[in-house]
């Protein structure tokens, strides 16, 4: 779905297969009116707020409110490590459950999972069999494929696709496979 990126700096945590770290630092200060007039300038209705991670600054939740009472559909992309329970409703949250492999596991905030609803996703992304794994046994265990649907999406370059597919075929899982389909279009980190 063609979609505007608003993407804010800063992170506080530190994947160790981030392909964005350029978004740790940098940027330009805008206002939320600024924002709001430069995704205008798009010919789509769908806007994604990501980061780093936009719930580390202070005016993401004004901004996501704002892009909403402007009729704009939002969804919001969070490392799954800030509380998301304060977002406004109309905005569909994706939170990414750190695995083992990302370094950051202990950064995740479980609690995030108790305020699901469908209009939300979950997102694995998984570098090697035992992060699959590891996100099955979670899936199993929170039962979260029953409250939103569930990406699985392979680290580009550290697992294959193919092999991922074909794990989740094997094992019938209830997920949809995610691949960055920016980097196999234009094959560069940043979309367009």
């Amino acid at each position: 779905m063609p979609t505007v990126f608003v993407r804010l700096t800063g992170c506080p945590l530190r994947c160790v297969y981030c392909d964005t770290d350029y978004a740790f630092q940098g940027g330009e200060w805008l206002s939320v009116e600024n924002i709001l007039a430069q995704v205008r300038t798009y010919p789509t209705h769908h806007v994604t707020v990501t980061g780093g991670e936009p719930l580390a600054q202070k005016p993401c939740h004004e901004l996501l409110s704002a892009l909403c009472d402007a009729g704009f559909d939002v969804s919001l992309e969070t490392s799954g490590a800030l509380d998301v329970a304060g977002v406004d409703p109309r905005v569909s949250r994706i939170v990414d459950l750190k695995t083992p492999a990302s370094g950051e596991v202990e950064r995740n905030c479980w609690a995030n999972l108790d305020v699901l609803t469908p209009r939300d996703e979950v997102k694995f992304v998984l570098a090697n069999e035992a992060d699959y794994n590891w996100a099955k046994a979670v899936l199993t265990e929170h039962r979260i494929h029953q409250r939103c649907p569930i990406l699985f999406s392979p680290v580009w370059n550290q697992i294959n696709p193919a092999d991922l597919a074909q794990w989740i075929l094997r094992d019938g899982l209830p997920v949809r496979m995610q691949v960055q389909l920016h980097k196999i279009l234009w094959q560069e980190a940043k979309g367009r």
